[in-house]
C-alpha cells in the first residue's frame, strides 16, 4: 500500500461496496479498498456477492414481484423514509 494510505478494516469495505461498484469513491478511497478486498477473503466474497446480486435484481421486472412482495418493498421504503433518510441506503 502506498506510503500514506492507511489501510481499512471490514466494517468500512462492507460500508464502501456500494460506491465502489458505482464508481464513486475517490482514487484514494478506492486504492484503499482495493488493498482490503486483495486481502480479506471475507470482503472479496461480499463484493463477488453484491456483484451477484445486484446482476439478478437487474433482471426483475415490476410484473415479475407478486402483490405480497411488492407491498413488503413499498412498506420497507416508506419505513426508510420515516426514519429521516435523504441519502440512499449506504450513502454517507
Amino acid at each position: 500500500m502506498p506510503l500514506g494510505v492507511r489501510s481499512i478494516v471490514c466494517r468500512q469495505a462492507v460500508e464502501l461496496v456500494t460506491a465502489y461498484i458505482e464508481g464513486t469513491l475517490s482514487r484514494r478511497e478506492r486504492r484503499r479498498f482495493e488493498a482490503h478486498i486483495a486481502q480479506c477473503p471475507h470482503c472479496h466474497e461480499y463484493l463477488a456477492q453484491m456483484r451477484a446480486t445486484i446482476a439478478l435484481a437487474g433482471t426483475v421486472k415490476e410484473e415479475d414481484l407478486g402483490p405480497e412482495a411488492r407491498q413488503d418493498l413499498i412498506t420497507l421504503y416508506r419505513r426508510w423514509k420515516a426514519d429521516g433518510q435523504t441519502d440512499g441506503p449506504g450513502d454517507d
